[in-house]
């Protein structure tokens, strides 16, 4: 009572307030007495938020200095300089406590080897980790590890992608420094500083660092979108009892086996450290991600004020729980007799977490396809005619919605077609109601009309609406059987598409033999229905949430209504299911064909006309049309090292299929005249790549401009060449120049490359006879030196090997140029650029 920062300094106590552990923790540290403090003129909910608000003034000091790439000052000096400081203040916070706290800043130097984005190799140059470690003043050999990065793309500031989940880490920290009970274990903060380098830090502290073997099990945290709850995507590999440990103490959970299984499929095009933990590591853990709003994920958008106060508490609340429970469990120590095994979790609503041993549902998904089975085998095994017309009927309805299913998806995607003849591809990117308006429409639409068709060929209605139902128990029963098969724990989906469904049926048995459809037995069926089909509504949001973004920086290659149209029209089926009976037992459908058709006709002339326009740059809603921008210089050398062309222009990438066709009208001078063309005999078709996504990306435009002329050019030099007793040729080179530098390799016809001095020696990844290197330093890096060997079968006129080199200026003064700056002042607002200088040097020997 009378706290200092209560209102009027000495108010006598009239209420008690009664804190949780992470509450406690954080008040303490502002008040004497928390167990007795009096906050006059506030309330309950501004106690709970003292974490998110000293998360907020962390996370808004973090963003405060702007993008934050590997090398600039921003990232290497200012971010960490107020990382260590406020470590510093924790430290002596609670030096009295029964923990120590030790920080140790490392700058490691690695290469490796990653099958991401078809593969390529990294090398990294004295980037920047932040390590802290907390434990028991008496030691301990057992470590978690909460990983974080604070770097950025350029050109973002990167509040959610990862500043949050920094600021979040810090005051966790905080928070476990303050704990009066000790641990049974330690923790380790890792605030990393070159994730966006490709996962590049993470690798230098899983490898290198004397801490790293102690660790046991980790959690990661990420973000593929801008705020909203944090969803558990990656567990593992194995280790079930991680799981448990987050479903036990996770006061938010929200998790889903499902969105594991998508994002390992490769599916998505994106990465997190969870792989160089797991793979270089061999460690298992935990892998959070932000997902809501990914339309302004790596954008200058992705800004602090964005990111919700309830989102940050959420987040706080479910780590700290997690990381408190892991180190005081046992398991952490020695998981050797948990170590083995998956698990089956998922999430209803973000309420409780269901989570069980994935050999307990493969038992469980064979136990209700048995008991499908034998009720399906029960009608079959009718008396006289009666069972074999009754197999005789299923096996015709099974045909029936089948064909109807691929009969919808052809005409859904014939619209899809249409739409991206008409010019007006992602038409729903700003407005996505259009596209459930449109392909949604035509799905159902079709599918009833077929149905619709099917029942005015036979008679007995409500025979048919019983066939019909036994169809979809049947059809969802054999992707239970085979998703089951494959070992996938997705397999729980079906599952529950089978198991509610049967029950209803055999509790509605009298409902189902009267003819029609009444309202009793709507509302009971309905209700039998309503958890696995809220759980699958839910999950298509889930898919529509991270995909819908995704069409918007998923490359020229990918027709996006294809893939939408694809999608809504598999939802459309999965949703229709156990609802296509309806149709067999209602009088009509003529309205609702009328209704639905009515609805495309109107959307689609909507469309037509241009009405919605894929792109917004409403600040309070943007939805960016992204746009890489590079003013580059090329030079090219023949075999004799003397420079046989160079030009110099801005070159464009669009990162979605609508190309430039948007941007022409705003600047005429970009336009499909000025597209490129891969030249196949140079590296990389003879442009600078930032990352090995040519293939993603295979239309780009090239606007003549003026040379760039960097303060620090690159520095590229053939060391030696010589040609070694066992057969082959040893070229050894150094390169110079800014903290990112793409380097490419192209062996000619009658050569090949047989070893290296990166990676694990051996070139792993050839990607179309072409060898990418992504290479990035921090400060105060020496030049980079490495070598290869190249064997030579057959002479060739044109030379052995073709080597580019290509230097990013991502910050600083040579970032922009007066071209530069006049291309970005005439793009319209609802384009991001991403932009930078860039040089290409090709050399032939």
């Amino acid at each position: 009572c009378g706290a200092p920062g209560a209102v009027g300094g000495s108010v006598p106590c009239s209420r008690r307030w009664l804190f949780t552990p992470l509450e406690h923790a954080i008040v303490s540290r502002r008040y004497r007495n928390p167990h007795r403090l009096c906050l006059v003129s506030t309330t309950q909910h501004s106690l709970i938020s003292l974490f998110a608000q000293q998360s907020r003034r962390h996370l808004e000091k973090i963003t405060s200095v702007g993008p934050r790439p590997v090398g600039s000052k921003e990232n290497e000096v200012l971010t960490v300089g107020y990382l260590l400081e406020q470590i510093e203040n924790i430290r002596l916070e609670a030096a009295a406590g029964p923990h120590q706290l030790t920080v140790d800043v490392q700058h490691p130097t690695g290469s490796f080897s990653i099958d991401f984005l078809g593969g390529f190799t990294s090398f990294y140059d004295r980037v920047t980790n932040v390590a802290v470690r907390l434990e028991p003043k008496g030691g301990t050999q057992h470590l978690m590890l909460a990983n974080c990065h604070f770097d950025t793309v350029a050109n973002s500031p990167g509040a959610s992608d990862d500043a949050v989940s920094c600021a979040v880490m810090l005051e966790v920290l905080h928070s476990l420094a303050n704990q009066s009970t000790p641990f049974h274990y330690g923790v380790i903060f890792l605030f990393n500083g070159a994730e966006e380098n490709i996962l590049q830090a993470s690798h230098g502290f899983i490898t290198q660092h004397p801490w790293a073997k102690q660790v046991r099990a980790f959690i990661n945290l990420e973000a593929a979108g801008v705020g909203g709850k944090e969803v558990v995507f990656q567990t593992g590999p194995e280790n079930p009892w991680l799981v448990q440990a987050y479903v036990h103490a996770a006061k938010h959970p929200f998790a889903s086996v499902v969105g594991q299984e998508v994002f390992q499929s490769g599916i998505i095009p994106s990465d997190t450290d969870f792989r160089i933990y797991r793979d270089f590591g061999n460690i298992p853990g935990i892998d959070l991600a932000f997902i809501e709003n990914g339309f302004i994920y790596h954008t200058k958008y992705d800004t602090a004020d964005r990111i919700l106060t309830d989102s940050i508490q959420r987040a706080g609340d479910n780590i700290l729980a997690v990381l408190k429970y892991l180190i005081m469990s046992e398991k952490l120590a020695d998981s050797s007799e948990y170590r083995h095994g998956n698990m089956v979790f998922f999430d209803l609503l973000g309420v409780v977490v269901v989570a069980y041993p994935a050999r307990v549902g493969t038992i469980l998904n064979y136990m209700v396809a048995a008991a499908t089975f034998i009720y399906l085998a029960k009608k079959a095994s009718m008396p006289g005619n009666g069972g074999r017309r009754y197999v005789r009927d299923l096996a015709c309805a099974t045909g029936v919605a089948v064909l109807s299913w691929f009969v919808t998806l052809l005409s859904v995607l014939i619209i899809a077609l249409l739409v991206t003849l008409l010019g007006r591809s992602m038409f729903w990117y700003s407005h996505f109601y259009t596209s459930i308006c449109l392909y949604g429409a035509a799905a159902t639409g079709k599918m009833i009309l077929i149905h619709t068709l099917a029942k005015n060929l036979y008679y007995g209605v409500s025979v048919l609406g019983d066939l019909y139902f036994d169809v979809s128990l049947l059809l969802w029963c054999c992707s239970l059987v085979w998703l089951t098969q494959q070992g996938l724990c997705s397999a729980y989906v079906p599952m529950l598409m089978v198991a509610f469904p049967l029950v209803t049926r055999l509790l509605l048995a009298k409902e189902f033999k009267h003819r029609g459809a009444s309202v009793k037995y709507t509302v009971l069926y309905l209700l039998g229905l309503s958890l696995p089909y809220v759980h699958l509504m839910f999950l298509i949001w889930v898919v529509f949430e991270i995909f819908t973004p995704i069409l918007g920086r998923s490359g020229t290659e990918i027709p996006p209504e294809v893939v939408m149209a694809t999608l809504v029209t598999l939802a459309t089926v999965f949703l229709s299911s156990f609802f296509l009976h309806f149709i067999y037992l209602v009088r009509s459908t003529k309205w609702i064909l009328a209704g639905l058709g009515s609805v495309f006709i109107v959307m689609f002339l909507l469309m037509s006309c241009g009405l919605f326009f894929p792109y917004s740059g409403n600040p309070h809603s943007p939805r960016p049309k992204r746009v890489f921008l590079q003013q580059t210089t090329r030079t090219f050398h023949n075999l004799q090292g003397q420079v046989e062309s160079q030009d110099s222009g801005l070159w464009i990438n669009g990162f979605d299929y609508t190309g430039i066709q948007h941007i022409t009208p705003s600047i005429p001078e970009i336009n499909d005249s000025i597209r490129t063309r891969c030249r196949e005999d140079r590296p990389f078709c003879g442009y600078p790549w930032f990352l090995p996504v040519k293939f993603l990306s295979k239309k780009n435009w090239y606007l003549p401009a003026p040379e760039v002329s960097p303060s620090s050019p690159v520095e590229f030099t053939l060391l030696s060449k010589e040609e070694t007793s066992w057969g082959t040729i040893k070229m050894t080179f150094s390169a110079k120049g800014p903290s990112h530098m793409s380097l490419y390799l192209m062996p000619h016809r009658g050569a090949s490359l047989s070893t290296w001095s990166l990676g694990n020696g051996t070139p792993q990844f050839d990607l179309s006879g072409e060898y990418f290197v992504f290479y990035s330093h921090g400060i105060d890096a020496p030049t980079w030196t490495f070598w290869f060997e190249i064997q030579v079968q057959t002479n060739n006129h044109s030379g052995m090997i073709s080597v580019a080199i290509a230097s990013h200026y991502f910050f600083g003064p040579d970032q922009r140029t007066a071209q530069l700056e006049e291309i970005l002042h005439r793009l319209p607002t609802w384009v991001f650029p991403s932009f930078w200088v860039s040089t290409y040097d090709m050399y032939r020997y």
